[in-house]
This record gives structure tokens, sequence and C-alpha cells, in this order.
């Protein structure tokens, strides 16, 4: 389905770019938001990016979204006050 390899999984997982939940025998499940960052991980690999610059990219993407989600929620509290 993601066309990688396993090891390319494990590593991901390894360098905690990734943690997907595990079944009771220890198998790793991937939910679908888990194969979109997976998806977007590998193109950001193909381009040439190391894991552990992968792994800041994400974590600052997911800081920009909380950010926007603020500004946004602080808009639209100043457009209620006005």
């Amino acid at each position: 389905m993601l066309q990688v390899q396993q090891a390319f999984l494990r590593r991901l997982d390894q360098h905690d770019v990734i943690r997907p939940s595990r079944s009771s025998g220890g198998q790793r499940r991937y939910s679908r938001r888990d194969i979109i960052i997976v998806q977007h991980v590998t193109r950001m690999t193909q381009e040439g990016m190391t894991l552990i610059a992968i792994r800041r990219i994400l974590e600052l993407e997911r800081e920009v979204a909380v950010l926007r989600r603020q500004l946004k929620e602080a808009h639209a509290r100043l457009r209620d006050l006005e």
C-alpha cells in the first residue's frame, strides 16, 4: 500500500518520526493519519532529507498548525468584541 519496505517503517519508529499503535501481538497498526505522514516522509526522504531533519520538520509543521488554530480563534474573539 505504501510501497516502502518494512525496514523503512521500523526506522521511522526507531527515530520517533511516527509512533503507530501496536496490536496485542506487537504488530504495528497504522491509522489513516499515520499513513498520510508516512507518505509525506517518503517524499521528503526521496528529496534527500535525513530522518532527523524530517522529524524536526514534522514537529515544526505541528507547531505551525497549532499557532494557526490559535490565531484563527483570536481573530474570532476580536470579531465578537467589535
